[in-house]
């Protein structure tokens, strides 16, 4: 064995798991503090309902055992074992399960492009699988219903919509609770300066998310250990110094033991046990800010067993003093220590909200990008991880939406309600999505999917029986706001495919175009311009509109077409699609540019630079028909500016200055092609896109013209500008008006 192979190999594996470290290290500030906090607030949700009529032993351990098998079934079986399993390159949440579903078993409404992907790698990673008879059925069923995909499309936008929904309940209930803790030593305190302090520490966490998940994560993961190492401990004591009986509650048998004390009220009162493992969803949307084992490693090592002695404790001291049932929790905490737990508690709620704040900023990142949310800003805070993002707008909303419930509710009883509810319905559209994972993905045999469905959905359905009886006490929340965003959701979608549709069907062939040139007085002027469109081949109907109006276009012409499609990240070099538009005389162009949902997209210098050395590869080489080609950047340490650079060479480059890259051409023999596209070039870029409103036909239904003039119309105007999220300055721009009846 080589000695020297044998220590690189040993230095990976150490630099592996101390990155699996770090990373697990960071989770606990951004994944696990809504799950770690939520003892905070459990027994007393479980016992604020008709629960209070059953507080003797045989409930609380009833509901200690109930919290014990909810936590190890759910989070710790179901999402740590298999959902996690399912993640899309990388990448989780619901959004992820979706998109291996379009892109392995082709049930995807999002991609009206008929541009080629099959050579992206990420689509083709590992060996085929077997189809199975149930994958067979499955997929023929929705291949011959196209209104089933519609539904996985609803499906799929409820629960997204309930994850943002848990980004407004989340913040609020945590919150909330902590500070209400001070009434355990301030009795007489207005509810009005509790309010008054949640909003003020809300107020101060949305402020901080600009920084980014791994400054947030460094900064709040010493808080949350802190905090699971004090309420493992006072569980602990409490456990040893009450009651150490109650580990007998560990056994299912007290589960059933608890029904049959407590009967109807007892079901009804699951809707506080399900808070629980709020925050287990976010294990799974957060994947893609760490990695599997780095999450698994945290929760099973740490954050598990710390709570299970949390919850045990709490009963423990509850089996003793019934009467504190309303306030157990900062109760049951050692008078020495109340203080120091209360503000360790009081920001470990702060951390607990970041989880879902984290995972909102994901969900909808994945949305926007796969058509399915409106145009907003998404900032990489990190260069190394790239899911670790931060959009604005949505942090705002978010904070002005959970200081409205704050100020609005004022009672952690009803909040939690909601928040039961949008939690259990999340991770119930979860189960359904893993079901078609399993069977038409993994090609896993059918028993298996329905065991899967059986054991955990079964249990999630119970809890969501509960929660539903508790609609009229503050569930209608989430369903509100999830109908309000759903419908936002799929009134985008429903517009931009009704418009991309439009566009594909009035496209006009270039060929005849340029036929009608000497009729039409066509003249070509200097420059390369490049043309925005969601059509993959011909000439976009806004072109054509701009053509027989203004008879004249650039020198180059560079039809672009960015489509976003449904994988995390495309390769940098598989990034672009060249292909030539007539004769190479015509100097056309077809370039469709190719991002995954979690791609950050280059600035205007840059992509322009980037796109213009893959056309000058692509002449290069050649081609006349369609090639994939990539760009990577070729570090040069002496080389011109882009004004002195001579046509003298085959070779393509890029030339650093002053910290930018441009493009250069030099060496011996230029074609004419690339002598002209120098030439192009140095004559400056113009960006042509279509500036269109986009409205219902006058025989189309009230409804579609509701959804398309109103709603998508609304969308569309408040917004970020198609130009402004691709980059393109507006000092270069030039938009067609165009009015499209779709």
């Amino acid at each position: 064995m080589d000695p020297e192979a044998g220590s690189i190999t040993r230095e990976s594996r150490r630099k592996f798991y101390k990155a699996t470290l770090c990373l697990a290290y960071q989770s606990f500030g951004v994944v696990y503090g809504d799950l770690s906090s939520s003892p905070i607030y459990v027994y007393k949700s479980t016992f604020s309902g008709r629960l209070r009529l059953h507080e003797e032993d045989d409930e609380i351990l009833g509901v200690l055992s109930l919290v014990f098998w909810t936590l190890t079934l759910i989070p710790l079986c179901k999402y740590i074992i298999f959902v996690l399993g399912a993640d899309d390159n990388g990448e989780g949440g619901t959004f992820a399960l979706y998109s291996l579903l379009c892109r392995h078993a082709k049930l995807g409404l999002l991609s009206v492009s008929n541009a080629p992907d099959d050579d992206i790698s990420v689509y083709n990673n590992g060996s085929p699988r077997k189809e199975t008879v149930a994958s067979s059925i499955l997929k023929e069923f929705f291949d011959k219903y196209r209104s089933s995909r519609t539904v996985l499309l609803l499906l799929v936008l409820l629960g997204t919509s309930m994850v943002i929904g848990d980004g407004v309940l989340t913040p609020s209930m945590s919150v909330l609770s902590a500070v209400n803790g001070v009434k355990v030593k301030a009795p007489s305190l207005h509810g009005n300066y509790t309010v008054f302090i949640a909003c003020v520490i809300l107020v101060g966490l949305f402020a901080l998310q600009h920084f980014g998940t791994r400054s947030v994560g460094f900064l709040f993961a010493p808080i949350l250990l802190a905090w699971l190492f004090c309420i493992s401990t006072v569980g602990v004591y409490n456990t040893i110094y009450w009651n150490p009986h109650v580990v007998r509650a560990l056994s299912p048998y007290y589960v059933y033991n608890f029904f049959k004390k407590s009967g109807k009220d007892g079901w009804s009162s699951l809707g506080g046990i399900v808070l629980c493992i709020t925050g287990a969803e976010a294990m799974f949307a957060d994947l893609g800010h760490f990695s599997q084992l780095s999450i698994r490693l945290a929760f099973t090592v740490v954050v598990y067993p710390c709570l299970i002695l949390a919850y045990m404790g709490e009963a423990a001291y509850l089996s003793k003093n019934k009467e504190d049932l309303q306030r157990s929790f900062y109760k049951a905490i050692p008078e020495v220590v109340f203080w120091p737990v209360f503000i360790i508690a009081t920001l470990a709620t702060m951390v607990g909200s970041q989880a879902i704040i984290t995972a909102t900023f994901s969900i909808i990142s994945q949305c926007r990008a796969l058509k399915c949310f409106p145009r907003v800003k998404v900032i990489h805070t990190s260069n190394h991880i790239h899911g670790q993002i931060y959009i604005p707008e949505a942090n705002w909303m978010l904070m002005v939406l959970c200081l409205a419930v704050v100020i609005g509710y004022r009672d952690t009883d009803k909040i939690g309600n909601a928040y039961g509810l949008a939690v259990i319905t999340v991770m119930l559209v979860t189960t359904c999505l893993m079901f078609l994972v399993v069977v038409m993905v993994w090609k896993t045999h059918i028993l298996g999917a329905l065991a899967f469905v059986i054991v955990f959905g079964s249990v999630e359905l119970l809890y969501f029986s509960a929660c539903m009886t508790k609609v009229h006490k503050g569930g209608w929340f989430p369903l509100m706001f999830s109908l309000i965003v759903l419908s936002t959701m799929y009134a985008w979608h429903y517009g931009t495919l009704k418009k991309q549709t439009y566009e594909s069907n009035n496209k006009v062939s270039l060929d005849m175009l340029l036929r009608m040139g000497p009729n039409l007085g066509i003249n070509r002027v200097p420059g390369i311009g490049l043309i925005y469109s969601n059509v993959a081949t011909g000439a976009p109907p806004m072109f054509a509109h701009f053509v027989t109006n203004f008879p004249a276009f650039h020198r180059i012409l560079i039809f672009v077409t960015v489509q976003s499609l449904a994988v995390p990240k495309v390769p940098a070099n598989q990034r672009f699609v060249i292909s030539r538009i007539g004769p190479p005389e015509f100097r056309l162009f077809q370039c469709v540019v190719r991002y995954g949902y979690k791609d950050q997209r280059k600035n205007s210098h840059d992509f322009e630079n980037h796109l213009i050395e893959t056309v000058s590869e692509f002449l290069q080489h050649g081609n006349n028909d369609s090639e994939a080609i990539g760009w990577e950047p070729v570090n040069q340490q002496q080389s011109s500016p882009l004004d002195d650079v001579t046509g003298s060479s085959l070779e393509s480059g890029v030339n650093t200055i002053s910290g930018k890259k441009t493009v250069r051409f030099r060496g011996v023999g230029c074609s004419k092609e690339l002598e002209d596209l120098k030439e192009a070039r140095e004559s400056g870029l113009a960006y042509m896109m279509g500036s269109t409103c986009v409205l219902a036909c006058d025989t189309s239904s009230y409804l579609k013209k509701f959804a398309i003039n109103f709603v998508y119309g609304f969308l569309r105007q408040n917004c970020r500008h198609p130009a402004t999220a691709l980059g393109i300055p507006h000092t270069s721009r030039i938009e067609v008006g165009m009015i499209y009846r779709v």
